[in-house]
């Protein structure tokens, strides 16, 4: 019977991280270290690093996710391993997971097989406690806006329009819409109060999108928590919360050192979502990455048309980035599920259903190449794939303008990536004329028009009469030059899951919209996308548990 992740994860054998950091040029002075194999980059580090060249930036992204598996982290890690075995100076950037989905449905975010990066289990975890940090800069802030009006409202804060949300890292679905308050005069103003999960908080996304720590308190100080009685905006730094809040954030803004299990370093540092938020790694470990090695390998979130949108329109627009070169990852197995063959029918050979359900994968590689980079397309190997369905897909790649490779990291790690590193090596050769997909001066009904009918391949959209209400504010405010993130299913590039493939016909409703002005975006709700998920009726938790060693099972 094949290992499980944790299993393979457990029985590694780890470098101490000071020998790991020691490889790519660090003092053990430069680091703070949380144990043998987990570290923080000191600020030290980071400015002695600052004026070195940049060397190439790859992104990974991937189709529609589906219940067959993708592999995107998996492939991540396997493309820096295997660029280790070329001999090749590679660092992977990856997010932190959140504890929602280990404990809910969709797992860990270590990769898996033999391309993972470890410890696993204290990534999947606590790891270094930024989530933690995050959770309470977050609701420190909401304290202090509850408090302000406690204490006489100075600032003449409405009630009824408190947009702040409080926050917490677990799918806890009955924390969405609450009541607060409740009790004596002492307790508190009664009001409507409402719960996100911590990896879609505004501040995740300014934790990754800072540069510094004079950037973060800029971005914390332009949190608009509320608006008062006249219809202006107040901020946190009105609620002389930005101090505090960066105390909590002083920490948790240093990228994280951990190992793959080839021991390639690899910086994993902040974590939002990408179906409800921007779906980034942290922009100071993606430049610190580029800054140590010739080659800085990251991930966006989910499908391309959630995660590589959002890190190609708001991370590389905020933070002058450019990609030499993307990676879009598909399975056989997902293929035909968006063909219509059922979970338990995938390990049957069905080149119909492929053909069918490749649509998805075409749709994605004409979205990236119109950013102007060149396109790997990497199919995750399966034992039930057959020679026919990946001649199917390679021609059809290839036929698109796209290099193909095939990638057996999860059972072979960085050896079962050659093909596709070199096939990247090839790729970066390539001119790259990097675009973005919409200008900052359009409006921001038009970029959310752009962003649907382009990428999700829609005929329009519907903006219901209360988010365009809200969305005549943001502009009035003077906000219209902010990029969109649009929060969206992510089974599908519709904004109805049950629509696979490649759908055609369908319009996007847009139901709110809010400012994040501190992270610097326009945040954009569409269908029934829920900021807190819930836990399903057989979570994840259910099968996690410690012996009287300490040792951790059911994570996967």
């Amino acid at each position: 019977m094949p290992k499980t992740d944790i299993e393979i994860a457990q029985e590694a054998k780890l470098d101490n991280i000071e020998d790991v950091a020691a490889r790519i040029g660090i003092n053990k002075d430069e680091l703070e270290l949380y144990g043998r194999y987990k570290a923080k980059l000191s600020d030290e580090y980071l400015n002695r690093i600052k004026d070195n060249p940049d060397g190439k930036l790859i992104l990974v992204t991937a189709i529609n996710p589906t219940p067959a598996g993708e592999g995107k982290t998996t492939t991540t890690v396997g493309l820096g391993q295997a660029f280790g075995k070329l001999n090749k100076k590679a660092i992977i950037a990856l997010r932190e997971p959140s504890l929602g989905p280990c404990f809910g449905i969709k797992g860990g975010a270590a990769g898996g097989g033999y391309a993972q990066v470890v410890p696993m289990e204290d990534l999947n975890l606590h790891f270094t406690g930024d989530f933690h940090a995050i959770t309470s800069a977050n609701n420190l802030l909401a304290a202090l806006l509850d408090n302000h009006i406690q204490q006489g409202n100075e600032l003449n804060i409405d009630t009824r329009q408190i947009i702040w949300k409080r926050c917490e890292d677990m799918n806890d679905r009955v924390l969405r819409n609450i009541v607060v308050g409740l009790g004596s005069k002492a307790d508190g103003y009664v009001r409507e109060d409402h719960f996100v999960i911590t990896v879609a908080s505004e501040i995740m996304a300014i934790l990754c999108l800072a540069q510094d720590m004079d950037d973060l308190k800029k971005k914390l100080s332009n949190i608009i928590v509320a608006y008062d009685i006249a219809g202006n905006p107040v901020t946190a730094k009105d609620l002389k919360a930005v101090g505090a809040m960066a105390a909590l954030l002083k920490d948790a803004i240093k990228p994280n050192l951990i190992q793959t299990l080839e021991h390639t370093p690899a910086l994993v540092h902040g974590g939002p979502f990408a179906n409800i938020a921007h779906g980034c790694n942290s922009v100071r470990a993606t430049k610190a990455a580029l800054k140590m090695a010739d080659y800085c390998i990251t991930e966006a979130g989910f499908g391309a048309d959630l995660g590589a949108e959002k890190f190609l329109d708001i991370k590389c627009r905020k933070a002058g980035l450019a990609p030499d070169a993307i990676v879009l990852v598909a399975t056989i197995r997902a293929l035909k599920y968006n063909g219509g063959v059922k979970k338990e029918d995938l390990n049957k050979e069905d080149l119909e259903a492929l053909k069918k359900g490749i649509s998805n994968l075409e749709k994605h590689i004409e979205n990236l190449k119109g950013y102007g980079v060149p396109i790997v397309v990497t199919l995750n190997s399966f034992i039930s794939d057959t020679q026919a369905e990946t001649d199917f897909v390679k021609s059809f790649c290839e036929n698109m303008g796209a290099s193909f490779a095939l990638s057996r990291v999860w059972e072979n790690g960085g050896e079962g990536g050659i093909d596709l590193a070199n096939k990247v090596l090839e790729a970066l050769e390539k001119p790259a004329d990097f675009k973005l997909l919409y200008p900052d001066d359009m409006s921001l009904k038009d970029k959310i028009n752009t962003v649907a009918t382009k990428i999700y391949g829609a005929d329009g959209i519907d903006i219901l009469a209360s988010a365009q209400k809200k969305l005549d504010k943001i502009e009035q405010l003077g906000f219209s030059d902010l990029p969109v993130c649009i929060a969206k299913n992510q089974y599908s590039l519709s904004d109805d899951p049950t629509k696979l493939g490649r759908p055609k016909d369908f319009r996007v409703t847009i139901r709110d919209v809010y400012v994040s002005a501190g992270a610097g975006f326009v945040v954009v709700l569409t269908g029934d996308v829920m900021t807190m998920p819930g836990l399903s009726k057989n979570p994840a938790a259910y099968n996690i548990d410690v012996d009287s060693n300490g040792r951790i099972t059911g994570l996967f």
